[in-house]
């Protein structure tokens, strides 16, 4: 199957890779990549290892007629305000009859019902397992292995900078030492603040609860309190007491109410969610027929990443082929 992809930076050249790697068994072929950094490159044969970029495209548009792909695979950098211009890089795939993948996770914060719902008018596929916790499995694992379950709700510490602050503080360094040490890691966002003030969190919220909780929600409407007041000393205060804090996503449906915040969150060390540092995230999904099951992501990078957007491919490729 021939891919578009849009957006090329590590985790797209981590996925070209991979998709080298595994050329033999899945036989995915890129004819098009869209950046607003390098360029566009296209070639109906397939892209060389280093392929060669020219001048972007005029539009998105112009480079999905060119590519002729028979996936789109959007890539690009979180806006979580908006979500954009995600959303319409999808549509405009969707218009062309392309199923798509994506690891953006702004499309499925603010708009997933819709384009779900186009998706379905036009018979495509639209998957989105990289979005939340990397390579781990949480969409698919639901649609796949909990068949007839509900979602009642969830707890999850998704975001790594957090962490990556909070423990550098424990450690004795200072708000800004862990931002640059998360920054060096490659783990921050474009703007770091949407990490400390909670924003990637609440997209992630969102998007989890629009999934798999029906919720039509958008990180805006999300309660959210992030880490930035905290300070190297009431760090290391909470560190003697045997506590510490992460930044916690809630989701909750009471009586046909379904609540939701983020919020950095004092918990003892002993908890669960203490348990996951730096990169490693934890989700717990609470359900009524499984009770809580959870997956933890020990130290995923962006190979992990990769790997999710990968595993989509494959579920594109085996529904096109059944």
């Amino acid at each position: 199957m021939k891919l578009a992809l849009i957006g090329y930076g590590n985790v797209g050249r981590a996925l070209a890779a991979l998709i080298r790697r595994r050329q033999s068994e899945f036989p995915f072929k890129i004819t098009g990549i869209h950046t607003a950094r390098h360029g566009t490159a296209v070639d109906a044969r397939g892209l060389k290892r280093n392929p060669e970029f020219g001048p972007a495209a005029a539009s998105i548009d112009a480079f999905l007629d060119a590519a002729r792909a028979d996936i789109a695979v959007e890539l690009t950098t979180l806006n979580p305000i908006s979500g954009q211009p995600a959303i319409n890089h999808i549509r405009a795939a969707f218009m062309r009859g392309m199923h798509v993948v994506t690891a953006n996770k702004g499309p499925i914060a603010h708009a997933y019902t819709e384009l779900q719902q186009e998706a379905c008018k036009r018979n495509l596929l639209f998957r989105f397992e990289s979005t939340v916790m990397d390579g781990a499995p949480v969409f698919n694992q639901v649609r796949n292995n909990l068949p007839g379950v509900e979602v009642l709700g969830f707890t999850g510490v998704l975001n790594s900078t957090s962490k990556v602050v909070i423990e550098t503080m424990e450690q004795g360094g200072t708000f800004e030492d862990g931002l640059d040490a998360a920054r060096r890691m490659g783990i921050a966002e474009a703007d770091a603040s949407y990490d400390v003030e909670g924003w990637d969190s609440a997209a992630k919220t969102a998007a989890l609860a629009n999934v798999l909780m029906d919720a039509c929600t958008n990180p805006q409407a999300i309660p959210t309190r992030g880490i930035t007041r905290l300070t190297p000393e009431r760090m290391r205060a909470l560190n003697e007491d045997g506590k510490t804090v992460r930044l916690v996503s809630r989701a909750k449906r009471t009586d046909g109410r379904l609540s939701l915040r983020v919020r950095g969150e004092v918990i003892a060390r002993i908890d669960i969610l203490a348990s996951v540092h730096g990169t490693s995230n934890l989700l717990l999904l609470h359900t009524d027929l499984m009770g809580t099951v959870g997956t933890v992501s020990i130290s995923p990078g962006v190979e992990q990443t990769a790997y999710g957007v990968f595993i989509d491919l494959i579920e594109v490729l085996n529904a096109v082929n059944s």
